[in-house]
């Protein structure tokens, strides 16, 4: 958002199948985003150059033309390197620069100390594969340049998305059709919660809470008194547990989310989420997370309700209710209206559409996504403006940024090595990634029988054959994976498709739980954990019989505590006594 304006995907998915070059940095789109993949497979087709950034020899990298196996945690000196290399080798539009950007001179300060010569030692990669990656991603009349959680998951994650967002606009691959920023979100509908405002300094629409007009317009819509808004940025959710030690926050309302799988340094965010005075969960399936709390609103799957989500490329898609709840669930917007009520703010809405239009109303980039224009198979992407509007496939064409004076600002940063080094007890790097066999943290593909029989606790740790020699690992073996924070069982994958000195772990398993491992540093500006990069140690498992019984113990007492928590929910008539008091005299 600082360099261009707007936050988001400056292109289409469908587009980019039409551009002439895709360079993916820390992104594994087989695994996370699989029909994302599958329209960089339909460019290649096309002719289009792929380049791949990445340590792994991903999916992509196997039909790359230049796949740059970069060491991890490198981020920033690998990108001011291939700014570098744009800039020395006359690549860059001097003309676009001029018309178009600001800071120029003050970002070549930092960005001229860092040749890809001089961070070879850091990144890894030959200076001379570096520049011909360059050459092709410049030269392109049309270059797309995606990232994902190998970027947004690091403690240099903010400077990093600058960086690349430099890169695209000192090159002018951004600012015309097919061209520009492709990030990915980690989740279904991730774009869609923060287009409405899920983030704690931004109401819906991208507008600032510190901004007073903002406040005044969301205050006279909701009929509320100006000083009822808070004028200060909230607590982002890693913000949660430390917060909760130093006496500042004493009930958490956890919406659809798992935080104990998702979230770093697991052991301790479960004593601290233990501590809270209040905890509410809200979900559509019993998780770790939602055992532990004092509440339990049961929500509706997305069969059972209707609304709007978007996709990565910010387009909206409406989707109707195939089925009605079933038992006690209810909408969302049901449960958020009737507490919100009790609480003493009364809430009147009788269905999702109005309350679509009045995000309409209030968020001028949405105004012309009309439930109408969204009927059947028809789609809205922001920005659109206007009703006659048929919505923005490409952002900023013309070099018109989102900032206030319409230029985007260039910004350089300094590369940081990662939090925590390896050393002689934690000799290896731990980065956490996906797999494509279960949806996100697996609370709504856990349960299922047939996608257990393909893939099933406690997951797997890819690592280097050298390593796994090192350390008298065999394929398919259980192992002891373990940090400075806690431990984890988990199998061995003998790999050699990752580097050396490095494991990968995919985070959706209960037993096999990489964030048990995994450091709780963030990026200061995002507040995003550091996922990506953990010092860590695997040890081999002797006693294979015991340590399979042992498993499957573990699993079934898992199992059966999340279904006996579940089922203290069910209520008869006349059986409330089964809940807390607490939490009976709380359901709306």
């Amino acid at each position: 958002m600082d360099t261009v304006g707007s936050g988001c995907m400056s292109v289409s998915i469908p587009g980019m199948e039409d551009a002439e070059c895709i360079m993916l940095f820390g992104y594994n789109p087989s695994a996370s985003h699989p029909i994302v993949s599958r329209r960089i497979v339909r460019a290649k087709e096309k002719g289009a150059k792929i380049i791949v950034v990445d340590p792994r020899v991903i999916e992509t990298a196997r039909i790359a033309d230049i796949h740059l196996q970069i060491n991890n945690g490198c981020n920033i000196a690998f990108l001011n390197a291939f700014a570098n290399a744009i800039v020395t080798e006359n690549l860059h539009d001097k003309q676009f620069i001029e018309e178009h950007t600001n800071g120029f001179d003050e970002w070549w300060e930092t960005i001229k100390n860092y040749t890809p010569e001089s961070v070879e030692h850091i990144t890894g990669v030959d200076p001379e594969l570096m520049r011909r990656a360059a050459r092709m991603y410049a030269t392109a009349k049309t270059s797309i340049l995606g990232w994902g959680m190998g970027v947004a998951q690091q403690k240099q994650n903010v400077p990093t998305v600058h960086t690349l967002a430099a890169i695209a606009c000192i090159s002018h691959q951004i600012g015309k059709p097919n061209a520009g920023l492709a990030p990915v979100r980690g989740q279904n509908n991730v774009q869609g919660s923060c287009d409405m405002g899920m983030l704690p300094n931004l109401y819906p629409g991208y507008q600032k809470a510190t901004d007073i007009k903002v406040r005044e317009k969301f205050a006279k819509a909701w009929n509320v008194p100006l000083e009822r808004l808070s004028d200060h940025d909230g607590y982002k959710l890693t913000d949660v547990g430390h917060n909760v030690d130093e006496g500042k926050v004493h009930a958490f309302y956890n919406f659809g989310e798992d935080p104990l799988q998702t979230e770093p340094d697991a052991i301790d965010l479960k004593r601290q989420l233990q501590d809270l005075d209040l905890f509410i969960c809200q979900d559509i399936f019993m998780t770790q997370t939602t055992m532990l709390a004092d509440v339990i609103f049961p929500g509706t799957s997305w069969g059972e309700h209707d609304g709007v989500f978007t996709a990565s490329d910010r387009t909206f898609q409406r989707f109707t209710a195939a089925v009605p709840p079933k038992g006690e669930c209810r909408h969302d917007w049901q449960i958020f209206q009737d507490l919100s009520t009790r609480m003493g703010y009364p809430m009147h809405y009788n269905d999702t559409k109005e309350i679509w239009d009045e995000v309409r109303e209030l968020c001028p980039t949405f105004y012309g996504a009309t439930y109408e224009k969204m009927a059947g198979v028809g789609h809205a992407q922001w920005p659109i403006r206007n009703i006659e509007d048929e919505g923005t496939r490409d952002m900023f064409l013309g070099g018109q940024f989102t900032t206030p004076d319409h230029k985007a600002v260039l910004m350089a940063h300094d590369w940081e090595p990662p939090t925590e080094l390896p050393d002689d007890e934690y000799p290896l790097i731990l980065c956490t990634v996906r797999e494509v066999g279960h949806y996100s943290c697996r609370s709504m593909t856990g349960n299922c029988r047939t996608l257990a029989v393909l893939a099933d606790e406690p997951g797997e740790i890819h690592i280097h054959p050298d390593d796994a020699a090192a350390r008298g690992i065999n394929d398919g073996e259980l192992v002891r994976a373990h940090s400075r924070r806690g431990e984890a069982m988990t199998r061995a994958v003998v790999d050699p498709r990752i580097n050396k000195g490095t494991v990968y772990m995919t985070y959706q398993w209960w037993i096999g739980k990489c964030n048990n491992l995994t450091l709780h540093a963030v990026d200061p500006r995002s507040h995003t954990p550091e996922d990506k990069f953990s010092a860590c140690q695997v040890d081999a498992i002797e006693d294979q019989v015991w340590a399979e019984q042992r498993l499957q113990e573990m699993y079934d007492q898992l199992k059966e505590d999340l279904v006996e928590t579940a089922s203290a929910q069910d209520m008869e008539p006349g059986q409330e006594a089964k809940l807390s008091r607490q939490t009976a005299n709380a359901i709306v």
